[in-house]
C-alpha cells in the first residue's frame, strides 16, 4: 500500500496540535481500497458542519476521482475509550466532548458500561467522589449517617461493609491510580 504524501497518515503528522484534543483521522475508503492511504485528521470537537466540510475537502482531494465513502481509521485523545471505524460524526464528536470533559474517568466509565456513553453520562449524576479506598469511603458515609460509640469505633470493619455495598450492588469503582478510588452509586 503506498502512502499519500500529500496528507498525513494515520501514523504521521505535520505541524503541531493539542495532544490532549480528541481527533479522528478520516480515510478515504475509495483510495485505501486501490491500495492508497488517503485521508485528514480533523479535531473532534468542531461543529458538525466543520467535521464535514473538512471530510468532503478531503474526499474531493482522492486520489481516486469521485471518492464519496470514507471511515474512522485511527483516532487519538480519546484516553484509552473506543470510537468504531463507522461511528460517524456525531458519535465521534459527543465522545469527544464528554472524553474533554471527564478525561481519563470517562474513558474508564465507558469501558464499565461497554461503550453506552448514556449511561456513563448518567452515571455522574450518582457520582461520590474519589477516595483512597473503598473502605474509606464506607468509614466515611457510615459517620456521616450514623452516630457511632467511642468504645465500639475500633471493632467496625468498614473493609466488609465496604465489601459487601459492592457485592450487594450498592456501589461499583474505578480505579485510575493508587489511593484513586472513585465511588459511584449504582442504580
Amino acid at each position: 500500500m503506498t502512502h499519500d504524501t500529500a496528507n498525513d497518515g494515520p501514523g504521521g503528522e505535520a505541524g503541531s496540535r493539542d495532544e490532549d484534543s480528541p481527533r479522528i483521522y478520516a480515510a478515504c475508503l475509495a483510495a485505501y481500497n486501490n491500495g492508497r492511504l488517503h485521508g485528514r485528521w480533523i479535531d473532534a470537537t468542531q461543529d458538525p458542519g466543520d467535521i464535514q466540510s473538512e471530510i468532503g475537502a478531503m474526499l474531493a482531494a482522492s486520489p481516486v476521482p469521485g471518492a464519496e465513502e470514507w471511515a474512522i481509521h485511527a483516532y487519538e485523545g480519546y484516553q484509552g475509550a473506543r470510537l468504531e471505524e463507522y461511528a460517524g460524526i456525531e458519535k465521534a464528536r459527543a465522545l469527544a466532548f464528554f472524553i474533554v470533559e471527564h478525561g481519563r474517568l470517562g474513558a474508564k466509565l465507558l469501558e464499565h458500561f461497554g461503550g453506552d456513553l448514556d449511561e456513563a453520562e448518567a452515571a455522574f449524576e450518582d457520582y461520590a467522589g474519589e477516595h483512597r479506598s473503598l473502605a474509606d469511603f464506607a468509614r466515611e458515609i457510615t459517620e456521616e449517617t450514623t452516630e457511632i460509640p467511642e468504645r465500639l469505633a475500633n471493632y467496625i470493619d468498614y473493609d466488609a461493609i465496604a465489601r459487601d455495598m459492592e457485592l450487594n450492588g450498592e456501589v461499583f469503582t474505578v480505579e485510575l491510580g493508587f489511593e484513586a478510588v472513585h465511588v459511584f452509586w449504582s442504580r
